[in-house]
């Protein structure tokens, strides 16, 4: 149970820090942090929960990480469902106290025909600068891809794990830097399902790809590297 509270408490962070930046800080008139604060943003959370919990779950925060790792050996099938209806809830109640401080603004009405609301994630209409369900669902295959394979080189048993946490949070920060105009970036899909559930609508609709995408990116990702990468040689 332990281990289920961290991945709850780690998800929750990351959505509410995350997801949080964008709603509330990224568009404030000359003040807002933009796409890199909001980029930045996600990678801290992923950072700061990897050393707060991550020795107690292994800092999942995804299911597309828990699939990974279990692809690359690191994780057992038995756990794969507990810990992805953690996270998944951990998400969902984040996203419910994002809704309950934005329903404190006067006028706040969350607009589903627009691209981004409530920090959702889309591709067509609902990409923020207009990319194809192809084009997001490739960007989704490919960062998540390589993301596990950070998350799986910087916690090998041979690499300096005491910077892992560093590494991960700055590969987050990258990813985001990269596909937040082309789906709003994902990579996660219980940070995907916690927006899509209070939007609803097309981007509820659209909330497959974002399950679909970043799980086989992160499949294939755990078997190029334990076939292809891990050392099993080394003393």
């Amino acid at each position: 149970m332990k281990k289920l509270f961290a991945e709850f408490f780690g998800t929750y962070w990351l959505v509410f820090g995350g997801c949080g930046s964008a709603i509330f800080a990224a568009g404030i008139p000359e003040l807002g942090i933009g796409f890199a604060g909001v980029a930045l943003a996600f990678g801290l959370t992923v950072l700061t929960m990897a050393y707060a919990v991550g020795h107690i779950s292994g800092g999942h925060f995804n299911p597309a990480v828990s699939f990974g790792l279990w692809a690359g050996g690191r994780f057992p099938a038995k756990d794969l469902i507990p810990y992805i209806v953690a996270q998944c809830v951990g998400a969902v109640a984040a996203a419910g106290t994002l809704y309950t401080i934005a329903s404190g603004k006067a006028g706040f009405v969350i607009d589903n025909t627009k691209a981004g609301a409530f920090a959702s994630n889309g591709f067509g209409a609902f990409s923020p600068d207009g990319y194809s369900l192809q084009s997001a669902f490739i960007a989704e295959f490919v960062l998540t891809l390589f993301f596990l394979l950070v998350i799986l080189g910087a916690t090998d048993k041979f690499a300096n794990g005491r910077f892992a946490g560093i590494a991960i949070g700055l590969a987050l920060t990258l990813i985001h830097l990269i596909s937040i105009p082309i789906t709003n970036t994902s990579v996660n899909p219980a940070r995907s399902l916690s927006q899509a559930i209070f939007v609803g609508g097309e981007p509820l609709s659209q909330v497959w790809l974002f399950w679909a995408a970043p799980i086989l990116g992160a499949i294939v990702a755990g078997f190029i590297y334990k076939s292809l990468l891990q050392n099993h040689d080394a003393a």
